[in-house]
């Protein structure tokens, strides 16, 4: 468009919304407040068109691109990641990325499109689908009885080598630490022997008959690990576990075909 052109659209725009948008000098045009706030608002709302404009087009193609998924240590690598080449066969065109860490990543911020969490989401952006239910027991090996005793009840621990899963700033972790406090009080609960932030690392540390832990009963049937359950009929914690995905990503075609997939195994879950 020719300058004069262009300045016969500017001073229309004026006119229909009856305010200036630019001061007029010599030395050329500059923003008023005013155009300021509808530049501003323009680029939001052609922000929003391409990303409509995506998902569109997302929801028209066959599942392919890249898919990043952040579950935990330990569901990432003893349950999720042995499941994940028969998706890959399925599904060749995706390309998968698996983050695993015990912190939460910000799927709202895209720092993973979709994660497994064990416990609901609170923000209510995010879409949530129960897959099964963690269940966790108290166990010790064979060797570490044999050497120090098995206890009949949750006092006798205190006279036991506790073993504990250490912190990763997500608070509602610490139920697995319930060892600390099990049968007596909670002001003044068991100091643990070793901390392990790492629940593979707290497990290959029992089965060395470094002392006590609770488990989760996933990672005992992943392996021939040996351990014995203790005090069966202790209450011991329990986690849910989540699909979650951001609302924007709902009708994207590798995320769909991943939630049926991941749905569908859960079924099996039996631990």
């Amino acid at each position: 468009l020719s300058q004069s052109a262009v300045s016969r659209q500017v001073g229309a725009l004026e006119q229909d919304l009856d305010t200036p948008l630019f001061h007029r000098h010599a030395r050329g045009l500059i923003l008023t407040e005013q155009g300021d706030i509808l530049l501003r608002t323009v680029k939001d709302v052609m922000s929003k068109l391409d990303a409509a404009r995506l998902r569109l087009s997302e929801q028209r193609e066959k599942p392919q691109g890249e898919l990043r998924v952040t579950t935990t240590l330990g569901i990432g690598a003893n349950w999720l990641a042995p499941q994940l080449g028969e998706f890959l066969e399925l599904y060749p065109e995706i390309k998968l990325r698996l983050i695993l860490s015990d912190d939460e990543l910000d799927l709202g911020m895209r720092e993973a499109d979709v994660g497994l969490r064990l416990r609901a989401p609170s923000q209510p952006d995010l879409i949530r689908r129960r897959l099964f239910t963690v269940h966790y027991h108290l166990y010790a090996s064979a060797d570490y009885i044999r050497r120090h005793g098995q206890p009949k009840t949750l006092s006798d621990l205190d006279q036991h080598r506790i073993l504990s899963y250490g912190a990763t700033g997500m608070g509602f972790l610490n139920s697995l630490n319930s060892l600390l406090t099990a049968g007596r009080e909670a002001k003044n609960p068991r100091v643990p022997a070793l901390s392990v932030n790492n629940i593979t690392a707290l497990r290959h540390a029992v089965e060395a008959g470094v002392g006590i832990a609770v488990l989760p009963e996933y990672l005992l049937a992943a392996a021939d690990s040996g351990l014995v359950q203790l005090l069966p009929n202790a209450e011991m914690p329990e986690l849910e576990c989540y699909l979650v995905y951001p609302e924007e990503m709902k009708n994207v075609a590798r995320v769909q075909v991943f939630r049926d997939f991941l749905v569908a195994n859960a079924q099996r879950w039996k631990y």
